[in-house]
């Protein structure tokens, strides 16, 4: 069975049954009556600490919890409320909460608080110095209309200071009450000096982003983080934009990353995942539609070009991620084959030269998006569904 969603000359075939699987894109088309699909909030992000250990972080009710395994997901600790104070907290795939430690082991927490009207939130953090205790949860952006400020990511460059960027769209509201056009959102970004305790004054990486796809963070040989993120192009393509962030942590140029030139007035929350090797090749993943087919593709960022690009996966793959250790790069998404959603994986040992596949795990529920995340040199990935909750998993 298929869903056709159509706008303007284009038409997005998505299907319904693998929506209800959790394993389909979900497409939020701007300007209509209504809102985003409803699922499951299993939205979850994972990371290990310096001493091994594996946490965890999630969303109930009106809280955020912080989960962690001593033995790789195969069990859980009783988990930990990182906000004392009840609040609205975004869970979905794309805008779940997020996961760093500070370079003195601080435990970092963000997520987006959402308001009243639709479509608008806060970037929230809060901090934990002995990962148990969390000190009560800041604004990270000094902007507080009730507009979008969502879909943050989390990161920790190489020089030890703490960034946090989202979808704003201060400049949307600004352009509109001037009767001027605008494309889409914008990224800011925040810095903090002091492991997440505090930031500096938000500042605007670029104008003209996709509305709600999340962004890719991955710091650089040098330990500058590089931004990601699905772009609206003139006069709407949406592909990827890629910038890196200077020494004073200000953005450089922006450059185009991707060229599939998809031409679509709807955002298809699918957001793009960057990881960066020794070597310093720039390995991402992303959703497109190139040649009237949507799929995931694989492709290395060189030089304003994409060597290498491929599909990942069958027609029906779905929110991939990437990371790489040395020179193993590992690419983790989930795919429907009509009765179980899929985990699956490509492994690569040669720095993206070749790619081996990898069968994971399965399940007949609901699922949230994959992650692929590092421990020391070796590579895990981490897969939260509605049966089979929290697991992991080594890519060997």
């Amino acid at each position: 069975m298929v869903r056709i969603i159509r706008f303007g000359r284009h038409a997005v075939a998505l299907l319904a049954i693998a929506w209800a699987a959790g394993a389909g894109a979900q497409m939020h088309i701007h300007g209509k009556s209504g809102g985003e699909v409803a699922k499951a909030e299993l939205g979850t992000s994972a990371a290990f600490a310096s001493d091994g250990t594996l946490y965890a972080v999630s969303k109930d009710g009106q809280h955020v919890l912080l989960h962690h395994s001593r033995d790789d997901g195969a069990s859980w600790e009783p988990p930990v409320a990182v906000n004392a104070v009840p609040e609205a907290i975004s869970a979905d795939g794309e805008n779940r909460p997020k996961l760093a430690f500070a370079p003195d082991g601080g435990v970092l927490v963000s997520w987006t608080h959402p308001l009243t009207k639709p479509y608008t939130g806060e970037i929230r953090l809060a901090r934990a110095d002995d990962g148990k205790h969390f000190a009560a949860p800041i604004t990270v952006h000094s902007d507080r209309q009730e507009i979008t400020h969502r879909f943050e990511t989390l990161a920790v460059t190489g020089k030890g200071q703490v960034l946090v960027a989202w979808i704003d769209k201060r400049d949307l509201e600004t352009a509109q009450a001037a009767k001027r056009a605008y494309r889409g959102g914008a990224i800011y970004a925040a810095i903090s000096d002091d492991g997440g305790r505090t930031f500096r004054a938000e500042f605007k990486l670029a104008d003209h982003s996709c509305e709600c796809c999340r962004i890719g963070v991955a710091n650089d040989v040098d330990g500058r983080p590089l931004v990601m993120w699905r772009h609206v192009f003139e006069p709407n393509e949406r592909d990827h934009a890629l910038v890196k962030l200077g020494p004073d942590g200000m953005p450089g140029k922006v450059q185009r990353a991707t060229f599939d030139h998809w031409r679509i007035d709807a955002c298809p929350h699918h957001g793009p995942s960057l990881a960066v090797s020794l070597t310093g090749v720039r390995h991402a993943v992303w959703f497109n539609e190139k040649g009237g087919e949507g799929r995931v593709f694989y492709g290395r960022l060189v030089d304003g070009q994409v060597e290498g690009q491929r599909p990942v996966g069958g027609e029906r793959a779905a929110h991939a991620d990437i990371a790489a250790s040395g020179g193993r790069v590992a690419i983790v998404w989930k795919e429907f084959d009509g009765l179980r959603t899929n985990l699956r994986a490509e492994v690569s040992d040669d720095d993206g030269v070749s790619f081996r596949a990898v069968a994971l795990a399965s399940t007949e529920g609901t699922s949230d998006q994959p992650r692929v995340i590092r421990r020391g040199d070796d590579l895990f990935a981490f897969w939260r569904t509605d049966k089979e909750g929290m697991k992991g998993y080594w890519l060997k």
